[in-house]
């Protein structure tokens, strides 16, 4: 069998499958070139666009890897040239965590400050500039990081201490300061502490508030929202961009035990079955609920259970099961359901990721291709 392999499949315009080609699409999984699933600790996925997309891979000695498309230098190579096979991100070395924006990247580093790569136009990089940068430059005045997300033009980051900051593109809310100025240096999200979980999409975002429900009983836990609306996205039962956090419905029984956010919808794991609950925007089928009605409070994805991961794409959802299997649903048009087809599924389909054993997966917020490993 030889050793197991980072898999790709989906889009891949830009590079972003890391297979060594520049072919359209892949149906079902290929292999992204040079990297092993044993070295690969972390993943993420990156993407604007249906056409666009980059990865990166935390390696097991602390340097991240990346590919795809690097017009804005979200490779951090140095350079603002795609690639269609992983390269090293430079001057970086001690990487905890990464995350995977619309064309800027991060790390979380050993010390829980951050670093960030990629365009900046917006003050996604948070280093109190609007100008990109092809290789890492630290996030200012930011310590104590537990865990950072990325949305489309917008950042997220979990301190210790529970509170959330964000900076960058604030048009909709996602920066939850109650403002739509955008901001290129980090600020705390109103009103928000107990934080243990967060997740962003294209242009809102998710937090989970109290202990994940694996952790302890959930009393007390909440998921909180904000940002872009317009398809429910916020799950408050309405369409209202909220500028600070506002609550999301507990349509479920039991805790949450993760939270997740695609393009346009949300998605939180709950119950001691772990079940699938998705709301927002469903034009493609995304919600994974049968149909193709946008939800303003979650609703559950029907005869789903063991959900271990969950990965929201621009209009697609990936789930990894306790079988190690991996079910996807929504937007098909470029494989990125991993099926062997083009065609979009509201009801989860099983990809074919040829690889047994996985514990990893990924999808872009506003991309149309997946990871596993």
């Amino acid at each position: 069998m030889g050793e197991k392999r980072l898999k790709s499949w989906g889009s891949n315009r830009s590079g972003q499958l890391g297979d060594g080609t520049w072919t359209d699409f892949r149906t079902t999984a290929t292999t992204v070139l040079g990297l092993t699933s044993a070295e690969v600790v972390k993943i993420a996925a990156g993407g604007a666009a249906s056409a666009k997309g980059h990865g990166l891979a935390l390696l097991t000695d602390r340097t991240v890897q990346s590919w795809g498309s690097n017009e804005s230098g979200q490779l951090g190579d140095a350079s603002v040239f795609s690639h269609n096979a992983p390269v090293q991100v430079v001057n970086l070395s001690d990487a905890v965590d990464i995350a995977a924006g619309g064309t800027h990247s991060l790390a979380l580093l050993g010390d829980q400050t951050v670093v960030a790569w990629g365009r900046n136009n917006y003050g996604q990089l948070g280093n109190g500039t609007n100008s990109d940068s092809s290789v890492p430059v630290p996030v200012e005045g930011l310590n104590k990081v537990i865990a950072i997300a990325a949305g489309l033009h917008h950042t997220l980051a979990l301190r210790e201490d529970g509170t959330v900051w964000a900076w960058g593109h604030n048009i909709n809310g996602q920066l939850g300061d109650g403002t739509s100025a955008s901001r290129n240096v980090p600020a705390p999200v109103a009103g928000l502490t107990g934080v243990s979980k967060i997740a962003a999409g294209a242009n809102h975002n998710l937090a989970l508030v109290g202990a994940p429900a694996s952790v302890r009983s959930p009393d007390g836990q909440v998921v909180m929202a904000w940002g872009r609306n317009a398809f429910g996205q916020l799950g408050d039962d309405s369409t209202i961009n909220r500028f600070t956090p506002v609550k999301t419905l507990d349509t479920w029984s039991g805790g949450v035990s993760q939270i997740a956010a695609g393009g346009d919808h949300s998605m939180a794991v709950t119950g001691s079955d772990n079940l699938l609950h998705a709301w927002g925007q469903n034009t493609s089928g995304q919600l994974g609920d049968g149909t193709t009605d946008y939800r303003i409070t979650p609703v559950r994805v029907p005869e789903l259970t063991g959900v271990q991961i969950v990965a929201g794409g621009r209009e697609h959802t990936v789930v990894l099961l306790g079988d190690d299997t991996v079910r996807s649903w929504g937007s098909n048009g470029s494989g990125q359901l991993g099926n062997s087809t083009t065609t979009e599924s509201a009801v989860p389909v099983t990809t074919l990721t040829a690889l047994s054993g996985v514990d990893k997966i990924a999808a872009p917020v506003g991309g149309d291709f997946s990871m596993a490993n």
